[in-house]
C-alpha cells in the first residue's frame, strides 16, 4: 500500500515529536531521522499537524499538472472546502470558480452523501451491520479498525465513501453523455492526507475510481481570484442543500442518516477511546455512531487553510442558505454499487509471528524487557513507549543499547566508584539530595508578609 503521508528528511532533526503523537506508534526515530512503518500507518495527518519543523507532509498534485491530463475534467469537492472562505454566503461561487479554473463539470460530494443515507437507511437489500452501527465515510478510521479492531469489523456497512460514489456517478453521467471514456478524469478536492491515500487504495472497491486528489490549500490558492473576477450574476446553480454539506463537521452525517440515537466522536485519540470501549463490550446505547479522525470531522483536516472552529462557523453560516435535502428514497444504481463493495478484513500489523508459539515467545521476551526499562515515554530510544521499544529490540529493530538508561547501568559498571550521571544529559540523571539553603540572608517573614495581623 503506498501512503500519502511522507517525511522530508533534509527538514527532519529527530525531536520526537511525531513518534509521540502518532495514534498507532508508526513512527521511530533512527539515527536522528524518522521513519514510518507503512504497515502501521493510517494516513490520519497527525504527525503532519504536529511537525515542528514540517518535515512531514501529504504527497499532493499540482492542480494545473492534472488538469492537463485528460480532455474532460470532473471536480468532487468535499463540503469543508466552503469553510474555507470568509463572508462565503452562496456556495455556486466556489463551484463556478471550479469552471472557471480548467474543470468541466461538477458532483458534489454532499450531494452523493445523501444520495448513500438514503439507500443505507431505506433498503432492506442490505445485509444489516451489527448495532451500533461504525460510520465508514473517513478513510483513516476503517484502517484503524481493520489493524487495531478486528472485532469490531462486523459493525460496518459496505465500504463506499461519498466521494466514491460521486465518483463513480459522475464518470458515468459524463459517458451518458458522450464524452469518451479515455478523455474523463475525475479529481477529488480533499481536506486530508487520508483521503489521498483512498484514491490510489480504496478500502471497499476492487478498484479505484478517482484519477486523483487535490488538496484544498492548493485549489483553495487557484480559486481566490476567479472567485473574485466572478459575474455574480450569471452563475449556474450547481449547489447541493444543507443536509449533504453538514457532513464537512462532526455529528453532520448522524443527522443526515436521520438516526434518533447517534453519537459523534472526532479527534483520532477519542476514536480509539470509543472504538477500545466497545471492543472491551461497554457498548454505548447508541444506533449510530459517527467517527471522524480529524478535530471538527473534516475541517480539521491537515490539507485545510482555515482553524476548523472558524471554518465550521462559517459552514454554519453558508448552510443557511442552502435548500433542505429532496427525497431521494433508494436509488438502485447506488444500491448496485453498494452489493458489488468488498468485505473489510483484518490486517495483522501487530502479529509479531505468523506461528502462534513463536509469537508467545516474542511477547513473553518483550514482557520480560519491559519490566527492566524505566516506563517514562521519554522517547530518547526513538520509540513512542517503553513498551514499543522492547517490540523493536525482540523484532530486531532495536538495540537494547539504545536505551539511555540501560547505557547508564552500562557506564556505572564500567566507571567504577565514578558516578555515571557525570556523564548524562540532565533529565536523565538520577535524583540526588540537594543541601538546604542557607538561611543567614533570608529575611524572615514579617506580620505584613504572612497576611498576619501586627499586634497592638
Amino acid at each position: 500500500m503506498r501512503h500519502s503521508v511522507a517525511l522530508n528528511l533534509s527538514k527532519c532533526l529527530g525531536c520526537t515529536t511525531c513518534i509521540k503523537s502518532c495514534p498507532t506508534e508508526a513512527i521511530r526515530v533512527r539515527s536522528r531521522k524518522a521513519t514510518i512503518l507503512p504497515n502501521r500507518c493510517i494516513d490520519c495527518g497527525t504527525c503532519i499537524q504536529v511537525c515542528p519543523h514540517q518535515a512531514v507532509r501529504s504527497q499532493r498534485m499540482n492542480v494545473k499538472e492534472a488538469l492537463q491530463r485528460f480532455k474532460y475534467n470532473i471536480a468532487i469537492p468535499d463540503p469543508s472546502l466552503y469553510g474555507q472562505f470568509h463572508n462565503l454566503d452562496d456556495a455556486n461561487i466556489v463551484l463556478n470558480a471550479l469552471l472557471t479554473i480548467g474543470f468541466d463539470d461538477i458532483f458534489e460530494a454532499g450531494t452523493a452523501s445523501e444520495m448513500l443515507a438514503a439507500t443505507l437507511d431505506g433498503s432492506e437489500g442490505l445485509e444489516a451491520p451489527q448495532k451500533p452501527e461504525l460510520s465508514p465515510a473517513c478513510p483513516a478510521v476503517v484502517r484503524l479498525i481493520c489493524i487495531r479492531f478486528p472485532d469490531l469489523l462486523n459493525h460496518l456497512p459496505p465500504l463506499v465513501t461519498p466521494i466514491e460514489l460521486a465518483a463513480i456517478l459522475a464518470r458515468k453521467q459524463a459517458v451518458e453523455a458522450g464524452v469518451p471514456a479515455e478523455d474523463i478524469g475525475v479529481f477529488s478536492i480533499v481536506p486530508c492526507s487520508s483521503q489521498v491515500t483512498a484514491v490510489s487504495a480504496p478500502e471497499g472497491l476492487e478498484k479505484p475510481v478517482l484519477d486523483g486528489a487535490l488538496a484544498i490549500r492548493d485549489v483553495y490558492l487557484e480559486l481566490l481570484g476567479p472567485m473574485r473576477d466572478l459575474d455574480k450574476g450569471n452563475m449556474l446553480p450547481l449547489a447541493g442543500s444543507r443536509e449533504g454539506t453538514s457532513w464537512a463537521f462532526s455529528g453532520g452525517e448522524a443527522l443526515t442518516r436521520r438516526e434518533r440515537r447517534y453519537i459523534a466522536v472526532d479527534g483520532i485519540v477519542n476514536v480509539i477511546r470509543m472504538l477500545e470501549e466497545i471492543e472491551d463490550g461497554r457498548m454505548p446505547d447508541a444506533d449510530f455512531i459517527e467517527l471522524r479522525a480529524c478535530t471538527n470531522g473534516c475541517l480539521g483536516g491537515c490539507l485545510n487553510v482555515e482553524n476548523p472552529f472558524t471554518a465550521k462557523m462559517h459552514l454554519k453560516d453558508l448552510m443557511g442558505n442552502l435548500p433542505p435535502s429532496p427525497q431521494w428514497g433508494v436509488r438502485e444504481d447506488v444500491l448496485e454499487i453498494l452489493r458489488s463493495t468488498k468485505e473489510p478484513v483484518f490486517l495483522p500489523t501487530f502479529q509479531l509471528d505468523p506461528n502462534r508459539r513463536v509469537a508467545m515467545q516474542k511477547m513473553m521476551a518483550i514482557q520480560t524487557l519491559e519490566e527492566q526499562l524505566p516506563g517514562l515515554r521519554c522517547g530518547s530510544c526513538g520509540a513512542p513507549s517503553c513498551r514499543a521499544f522492547a517490540e523493536d529490540v525482540v523484532m530486531g529493530r532495536a538495540s537494547v543499547d539504545d536505551c539511555i538508561f540501560k547505557v547508564r547501568e552500562r557506564m556505572q559498571h564500567m566507571a567504577g566508584d565514578t558516578e555515571a550521571d557525570d556523564y548524562m544529559p540532565a533529565p536523565f540523571r538520577l535524583r540526588r539530595k540537594q543541601p538546604a539553603p542557607e538561611t543567614d540572608c533570608l529575611e524572615p517573614m514579617g506580620p505584613q508578609d504572612s497576611g498576619e495581623e501586627r499586634p497592638e
